[in-house]
């Protein structure tokens, strides 16, 4: 079900929720921008098999995305980090799930688990690629280190995510937090990653065994 959230000082933000009360609540961190396009769907399969194994869970729109009313363009990771705390006080979260970026703006103290983790500069790097090649095929030349020079002074379009450039500034440096117990892609099985995929697509058998993971193996706080 959808459930409104404190996602900022600014205003409210929804969130998909599996809430029946119970002991283990985790909070789901999204892949950002492309990534969680492509890993929507799996991520709410992997949700809903968490729930029939008996644990609550949550997603919540970080501000800028999905439904949300505020401006991308002014949202920071650091902004992104007390968002996501305030979430995790909101639902009563004992518990941290990360999909690939979302492992950056997790907070430190709780234990859970970070899905194929990857630093901000990894993901800028494979957003930058993807619009050289696309402004190729259009008949325009940019380079990688053009558009990075201009993200930073002005902010960037970046697969139809406007980034700021203090957002800019802070992806070519963060590093996907450490302590979250770490499930590598292959884990899931065979397939492939999701999030290399041209277009959003499924694998129901590897959100199955995400949740096997998650119910199996509780991450110790």
């Amino acid at each position: 079900m959808l459930a409104d959230w404190p996602g900022s000082p600014a205003g409210s933000e929804l969130a998909v929720t599996f809430d029946r009360g119970r002991v283990i609540r985790v909070l789901v961190l999204p892949a950002l921008f492309e990534e969680a396009n492509k890993l929507r769907h799996f991520t709410v399969a992997t949700m809903r098999l968490l729930d029939q194994q008996g644990i609550d869970c949550f997603l919540p729109d970080l501000p800028g995305c999905n439904e949300s009313l505020a401006p991308l363009q002014t949202q920071t990771l650091t902004g992104w980090q007390a968002d996501v705390q305030r979430a995790i006080t909101h639902f009563g979260a004992s518990h941290v799930l990360a999909l690939r970026g979302g492992a950056m703006i997790a907070p430190a103290g709780y234990p859970g688990w970070a899905l194929a983790p990857i630093g901000g500069a990894a993901l800028l790097r494979a957003m930058l690629r993807a619009r050289v090649l696309a402004s190729r095929e259009a008949g325009r030349e940019e380079t990688r280190e053009s558009l990075l020079e201009t993200g930073r002074s002005a902010g960037l379009e970046l697969g139809g995510w406007q980034l700021g450039p203090r957002m800019i500034h802070a992806l070519e440096s963060a590093q996907p937090l450490a302590t979250l117990r770490r499930i590598a892609q292959e884990d899931l099985g065979g397939g492939g990653a999701l999030w290399l995929r041209a277009e959003p697509d499924h694998n129901p058998q590897q959100a199955a065994a995400l949740a096997t993971i998650i119910a199996g193996r509780p991450a110790a706080a």
